[in-house]
């Protein structure tokens, strides 16, 4: 491996110009595929082999008319200062703003006066009317869209207080700044790491290259492949990230390599054949991590997981081959201009003598050698003490009751709570399938007559039959909101009856509606989990293996990887469900954890934690291979890459962290998650966890069962076996003449 990319770094060095001109080429490819092709398709949220899922399959095929997938919104009124809403002014100026509501794309919009439709408040201050499109939310127009707003304005002109809630009114959600602020912090970083704005902005530029490419490409093959606006959404957020390090990685080790004294050609062979072996591994742990989300079997997640691990894909093909061609194109430039003057020759500055002041990285590496029990005890406790909350996780969906007080959608939502109770906003839709039954209208009054009599259930409606009179619909009306665990209790008790119902009458009886979706949706994460992580893990157990060649170093990895998941977890229930420090990041209400964050947070963070595993560790492995001890090659792997994977982890801290400011709760919890997750594994797994655990096992962490080290491929990612042949082949070719540094003659930590 190490050779073959060896030959690829100076083969791209050379051809420079070839290389820069085919990877723009690709980019004003893709761009063209994307600017030229089909508008992409919309998101199809689907949970395959799940009750809410299979009722709405049965909707869609026995009530044709409904059109399940339809948008609907609520129009909320109240009247005010105690007045009634039926009065007579108040019912005209409802029934102008239905028909100010009404659009090309309305299909029919209720009335909620209308003989026991149930639509106005026990106190008559408050009504609803329901407003049903042709098109689901997506293909909903401006138009549309505007006209439901500007029908609302109408009624709180005349004095109503006039809210709106539901689906149509369906945005994007609001992302914030956060690749800008991540730009802008990466770039910081970089110049500060780099001490040149060339460095700096050599892995900007080609990180930026390739997620155009990935992110054009998924454009530009959106409508062939169903791929939609929001599966690019992975994609940019990781393929940025992951673009940003690895160009990082391979910079500095190219500036490491001419600060040795090598040509530099050599160096560009020599960095993209060390720290680009490490660059294709960690890779592919990103790879497996993403394309694993494939398991769920949730069309959307297995969409964005194998987009973004594509994306992946070509910012290690940029790294390997664009960055050492864009390395020879700086040429000096790599080096700031204060280096370049002290040593006009090269560029490059003197190697460090060996009495020089050691690095904040050494001095903490010695640190933790001195003290591993000290740091590893602090470190797993801690990291511990923030995992407890886990334990009462509760997961969810969001609804409108997470959107800021200050929405439209937060104020109807609330106004019904108010006037109708908690769960008129989250309400049951039971479908019944009495095709088998002798009877489907005595069939369907008898599950209404059960459903009344479940603990929790406030109001049943009549069933509503279809045109064959053989299905009907019935709501039932939990006395808990969407999100309470007691809601979850009303829709297993229900379904509990539903089988007892079937063996009574012949007829099938499926719980479906947003609540019971956000249900199923929680429970096939929970049981996704399990063989995701295993999977994931399992795999990447063993390519570590085959990296370190060791079987403690490896185990080692995913079990600091499980602590500071668990961690990151255990912190965003703590803000998020227990509402701890939530008005310091701008979260308005609390409620239960996002359904899909815990093995979203596996996911990512686990191929992001491997890059800087494989990085920090390699350079120990490294230096281990080439004759040190177990000790100096922790203190060598530190001196090396400390900084780098500090930067690195900074500015993908940084990235994750703008989300933080987005209006979207989902968005908000998504990017505080991650960015504690990276905070937790970086500089504290990685550099606390890591270095103790390496000194208290010395030479068995590097131990691997005989028969297994025959077994496992030899890839060289240390750079062993180019070391030998470029020795053998006269290493001081490669080199120009330079003050070398005296090596110590102590060894000693």
């Amino acid at each position: 491996m190490a050779t073959f990319l060896y030959k690829l770094g100076r083969l791209a060095f050379r051809r420079r110009r070839i290389v820069a001109l085919l990877w723009v080429a690709l980019l004003v490819a893709a761009g063209v595929g994307a600017s030229t092709a089909s508008s992409p398709p919309d998101d199809d949220f689907a949970l395959p082999g799940t009750e809410a899922q299979k009722a709405f399959d049965l909707l869609g095929e026995q009530f044709p008319e409904a059109n399940a997938d339809g948008a609907t919104a609520r129009l909320v009124f109240r009247a005010e200062d105690g007045a009634k809403i039926t009065a007579t002014d108040n019912r005209r100026v409802v029934a102008e703003v239905l028909q100010d509501a009404k659009s090309e794309q309305t299909v029919a919009v209720s009335d909620p006066f209308a003989k026991r439709s149930g639509a106005v408040s026990r106190d008559g201050e408050t009504a609803y009317a329901v407003v049903s499109f042709e098109v689901p939310a997506m293909e909903l127009t401006d138009a549309s869209r505007e006209d439901l707003e500007a029908a609302a304005q109408t009624g709180r002109d005349a004095g109503l207080t006039v809210e709106t809630s539901g689906d149509a009114l369906f945005a994007e959600p609001d992302m914030g700044n956060g690749e800008i602020i991540g730009i802008a912090v990466a770039a910081i970083v970089l110049i500060l790491t780099f001490g040149s704005l060339v460095a700096a902005g050599l892995p900007l530029l080609t990180a930026l290259i390739g997620v155009g490419i990935g992110i054009s490409s998924i454009a530009a093959l959106g409508a062939t492949l169903g791929l939609s606006a929001t599966t690019s959404t992975l994609a940019m957020m990781i393929g940025l990230a992951v673009g940003i390090d690895y160009a990082l990685f391979i910079a500095s080790r190219y500036r490491a390599e001419l600060t040795e004294g090598r040509e530099r050609e050599e160096a560009a062979g020599r960095a993209v054949g060390t720290a680009g072996s490490a660059v294709v591994f960690a890779g592919l742990t990103v790879v497996i991590a993403l394309a694993g989300l494939s398991i769920v079997n949730i069309p959307i997640l297995t969409k964005m997981g194998l987009a973004a691990a594509a994306t992946v894909v070509i910012a290690v093909l940029v790294a390997i081959t664009l960055v050492p061609a864009a390395l020879g194109m700086v040429g000096k430039r790599i080096f700031g201009r204060k280096v370049r003057k002290a040593n006009p020759e090269t560029g490059a500055p003197v190697a460090e003598h060996a009495d020089a002041r050691p690095s904040a990285g050494v001095r903490w590496a010695r640190f933790v050698l001195r003290r591993p029990i000290m740091v590893l005890v602090a470190s797993v406790i801690g990291l511990g003490a923030l995992a407890i909350p886990v334990s009462g996780m509760q997961l969810g969906l969001p609804d409108e009751g997470d959107q800021p007080a200050e929405t439209t959608q937060r104020k109807a939502y609330d106004m019904l709570s108010d006037a109708f109770g908690p769960g008129f906003n989250g309400p049951l839709l039971l479908v019944v399938d009495a095709r088998d039954a002798e009877d489907p209208q005595a069939a369907a009054g008898r599950v209404v007559t059960s459903v009344r009599g479940v603990d929790g259930v406030v109001n049943v409606s009549p069933p509503v039959f279809n045109a064959d009179k053989d299905t009907a619909t019935i709501t039932a009306i939990p006395e808990t909101g969407p999100s309470d665990p007691e809601t979850e209790d009303v829709v297993r008790d229900i379904r509990d009856r539903a089988e007892g119902l079937e063996t009574k009458t012949g007829a099938t009886v499926l719980v479906s509606g947003a609540t019971a979706v956000a249900i199923d949706f929680s429970q096939v994460m929970n049981d996704a989990l399990v063989p995701y992580l295993s999977l994931v893990v399992g795999l990447a157990f063993v390519l570590l293996m085959i990296v370190f060649r060791s079987v403690l170093v490896p185990l080692k990895a995913a079990l600091g990887f499980l602590l500071s998941v668990l961690a990151a977890l255990g912190t965003v229930v703590a803000v998020f469900q227990w509402g701890w420090g939530a008005e310091l990041i701008g979260v308005e209400s609390t409620g239960p954890i996002m359904s899909m964050m815990p093995i979203f947070m596996v996911g990512v963070i686990f191929g992001l934690a491997m890059d800087y595993e494989v990085f920090l560790v390699t350079r120990m492995r490294e230096a281990y291979v080439h004759g040190e001890s177990p000790e100096r090659a922790v203190v060598s792997g530190f001196k090396l890459g400390a900084r780098v994977v500090t930067a690195a982890a900074v500015i993908m801290i940084s990235v994750f962290a703008g989300f933080i400011g987005a209006g979207d709760s989902m968005i908000k919890m998504m990017g505080f998650g991650l960015a504690v997750a990276i905070l937790f594994d970086a500089f504290i797994v990685r550099m606390a966890v890591v270095p103790a655990v390496l000194a208290l096992l010395g030479r068995r962490a590097w131990w691997v069962p005989r028969r297994l080290d025959r077994i496992l491929p030899n890839v060289d990612v240390e750079g062993e076996r180019l070391r030998r042949r470029l020795a053998e082949g006269g290493e001081a070719a490669g080199a120009v003449p330079q003050q070398r540094a005296a090596e110590p003659e102590d060894s000693r930590v």
